[in-house]
Formats: structure tokens, C-alpha cells, sequence
């Protein structure tokens, strides 16, 4: 396994997504003929990417089944057992998605064997957790990129609440005032989650109402309008005020640790996280939404998201390593600067080629392998080190270092 290998992705069609932007990265036609939502680039049972390799396609996950040490590293098996510790994605949110949080590793370890014993079925509609993996992830905007990511204050929730809030339920707001941050904000929200139907139904219209006459006044009252056309009837529409709103502009990322509560609602952007497809939903979706089980995942501490930037190495731009399964950076290749891997790496790499053209060299290689906008490439961790000549921009997906962890560099914040 000491060479490197292109891919084939998968793309979910799930009905938020773009009919362009995946497309035009791959260089198909324009518009699709169905939404495309994600590009998923990994070995996730769900839809592992397959590999060229003996003349023909194979599945990316059994090939590291036969093989794990040359695959991903003696660390790596060590570290993350013989399975690919990352999953890699483009996004393309064309309409916002579901408001949801990622459970702990404890959590998920507890609520898989749970649904196990229980003899739910992994495709079963309810079920909550679809492996036994936390899910951290970071998000960078390819574009102009919308996002709602964590709590706001029980004080500005009260704020930017109140002038829509119907005076009839004025009652239901004393909680935000009287009680401590974290345990108001768990009061409220469980509040929201619980009304009955005919009750929320009401209330959504009455604030909705409002919200159309403020809308000018403050972004959150606009986007309130915005998502109650994608979902009338869902108390989520209400998202906007209680997390905190953000705008990223291409190139600032995101991360979401377990337990925050976020939805993406607008733009293109790459996403690398564990290996994991644990979702825990709490609104702006006609799928399925476990109250109980969100609410003991979520964490209601109010917590102003950080942007994160990457630092320079070259023409190499490394994000903040923020989590043990995964590390991102972007590559720029040139003609005049191309890009040298020579740290001896022990861990596995994908490569998602954003624009132009390079060719990737490794040892052992006789002519190296070209590598084109929209195409993406394995390198295992018994390829120690190769270099990319040509004119070309980069996404690299690796393994995190915990040995160089260090705090999240604290920058301002890109609210709207």
C-alpha cells in the first residue's frame, strides 16, 4: 500500500442541498437533476469512498480492513483502532438544515448499545445513533456561509425575544430573568420543545407576524421570516434568537465540539469531523426528533463561537488542531512553489483538489498521478512522503496531533 490512490465519492441527495455548487466542483452538468447536499470523502459504512486499485473500484474501508498498519500507521491503529478516524465533506446548503447536536463519546458508546439491545435497526427512521462514535467537527466556508452555533446569553435571548413574544404568554419569559444563565436558558428551551401543537402553532404565527414588521430592525427577525417558509410549523424557526447568528467568509471555520447546538443555513463550505453519522435533531426537519435524548446531549452554557484562521507554512495554511480524529489545512500550489511532504508522516491523508491541475509524486513512482479540480486522493501512512507540482488549490484532510494541541486562539466573533 505504498502508493496513492484516486477516489470515488459518494454524494447524498438530501433535499437542502445545491443543484450547482457540488456539480460545478466535479465538472458535471448544470443544474443537477436533484438536489446534492453533500460530497462525502472517507470510509464511513455509510457510504465509503471506493479506490482504484487492481484495476479496479474497491471500497476504501475494506481495503484499510486489509491492511490497517500500512493504512493508517501503527499509531493510528493504536490511537483510533484499524478504522479511518476521520470523515471528510463539501457542503452545499442551498436551503437551512435541521437544528442538531452531536453526542459525547460516552453518550454515544451508552445510546448505540442502548438501541442495540433494543433491536432498533440502523435504518430504522427513529433511531438516534447510527454508530457508537462522538462526532467534533469544524466547518470552513467556501463561500459566504450562514450558520447558527451555540447559546446565546439568557439576557440577550430575553432581549431579542421579547418585542416579538405575544403578551398573552409574556408569563413564559420570567424564566430568562429570574433564573441563573445556563439553567434559564435549559428552562426555556425545554419550554419551546414541549408545547403541544395547537399552542405552538399560535405562537409561531403571532411571532412570525412580528417578525415580518422587524425585520428590517435586526437580521435575527429576518431570518425568523426566512426559515418559517421552509418550516411553518416548526418551533425552530425560533433558532435565530437563541443561538448565536454567524456569518464566515470564504477561508474562517468553525469548530463544534460535542453537545452544541448549531444549524448550517446558508453557502458552500468543506466539513471534516470523526467518523461518525450521530445526528440528534431539535427542530427545522420533518425527520425524526428525540427530545429526551437531545436534552441530555446538549450543552445550554452560553458559549461565543471563535472563528478560526489558519497560520502559514509555506504554501501550506494549517488550521488550529482542535480535535484528535482530524487536522485541516489548504494547500496553494504554484508553479514556483510547489508543496514538498517530507516530515515523514504516520498518519492517512485525503487530498481534495479545489482548482487547477498537479501532479502528485511519491517514492516508487514512475510518472506520479495528475490530480484535478473536483478529484480527491488516498494517501495511506506507508506513503511517507510525496510532493504536488502544477498550478493548484488544495483541501487536505489528516490525523489530529494531540501532543500539539493547544487552547483555541481566541478572535473575534462575525456576528450578524
Amino acid at each position: 500500500m505504498n502508493r496513492i490512490f484516486k477516489l470515488k465519492n459518494t454524494i447524498q441527495p438530501y433535499a437542502w442541498g445545491s443543484r450547482t455548487a457540488i456539480a460545478e466542483l466535479l465538472g458535471h452538468p448544470t443544474p443537477s437533476d436533484h438536489p446534492q447536499a453533500e460530497l462525502w470523502m472517507g470510509a464511513h459504512s455509510k457510504a465509503p469512498s471506493k479506490v482504484w486499485c487492481q484495476d479496479r473500484w474497491q471500497n476504501l474501508d475494506l481495503m484499510i480492513d486489509q491492511n490497517p498498519k500500512a493504512a493508517l500507521g501503527e499509531e493510528g491503529v493504536v490511537r483510533f483502532g484499524p478504522h479511518l478516524p476521520f470523515l471528510f465533506k463539501i457542503l452545499a446548503v442551498e436551503q437551512p438544515l435541521s437544528i442538531q447536536a452531536h453526542p459525547s463519546k460516552a453518550l454515544a458508546r451508552e445510546g448505540f448499545a442502548r438501541e442495540d439491545a433494543q433491536g432498533i435497526s440502523l435504518s430504522a427512521a427513529h433511531r438516534n445513533y447510527k454508530d457508537d462514535q462522538h462526532k467534533p467537527e469544524m466547518v470552513c466556508a467556501l463561500t459566504s456561509f450562514f450558520a447558527l452555533c451555540g447559546f446565546r446569553s439568557a439576557q440577550q435571548i430575553a432581549e431579542l425575544i421579547t418585542p416579538v413574544w405575544p403578551a398573552r404568554y409574556r408569563e413564559s419569559l420570567s424564566s430568562l430573568k429570574s433564573s441563573k444563565n445556563e439553567a434559564a436558558i435549559r428552562e426555556f428551551f425545554v419550554y419551546l420543545m414541549r408545547l403541544d401543537k395547537k399552542r405552538s402553532s399560535e405562537l409561531l404565527s403571532d411571532i412570525a407576524s412580528a417578525a415580518e414588521r422587524l425585520r428590517d430592525q435586526h437580521t435575527v427577525y429576518d431570518w425568523i421570516v426566512r426559515l418559517k417558509r421552509y418550516y411553518p410549523d416548526d418551533i425552530g424557526i425560533l433558532s435565530p434568537i437563541l443561538l448565536h447568528l454567524i456569518a464566515l467568509k470564504p477561508g474562517q471555520a468553525l469548530f463544534l465540539p460535542a453537545g452544541r447546538l448549531h444549524a448550517y443555513l446558508k453557502g458552500a463550505a468543506i466539513e471534516i469531523m470523526a467518523n461518525s453519522d450521530n445526528v440528534l435533531r431539535g427542530g427545522l426537519t420533518p425527520k425524526h426528533v428525540d427530545v429526551d435524548e437531545l436534552l441530555r446531549a446538549v450543552d445550554f452554557a452560553s458559549h461565543a463561537p471563535t472563528v478560526l484562521t489558519p497560520h502559514p507554512l509555506g504554501c501550506e495554511h494549517i488550521y488550529p488542531d482542535v480535535a484528535d480524529e482530524f487536522r485541516l489545512s489548504a494547500l496553494h500550489v504554484r508553479s514556483t512553489q510547489g508543496f514538498r511532504d517530507r516530515n515523514g508522516r504516520k498518519g492517512p491523508e485525503i487530498l481534495l483538489c479545489m482548482e487547477g491541475t498537479a501532479q502528485c509524486l511519491w517514492p516508487g513512482s514512475s510518472k506520479g498521478l495528475a490530480i484535478r479540480k473536483g478529484e480527491s486522493v488516498f494517501i495511506p501512512a506507508a506513503v511517507h512522503n510525496y510532493e504536488l507540482i502544477g498550478e493548484a488549490r488544495f483541501y487536505k484532510a489528516g490525523v489530529g496531533n494531540a501532543m500539539q494541541r493547544k487552547p483555541i486562539p481566541a478572535s473575534p466573533t462575525i456576528e450578524v
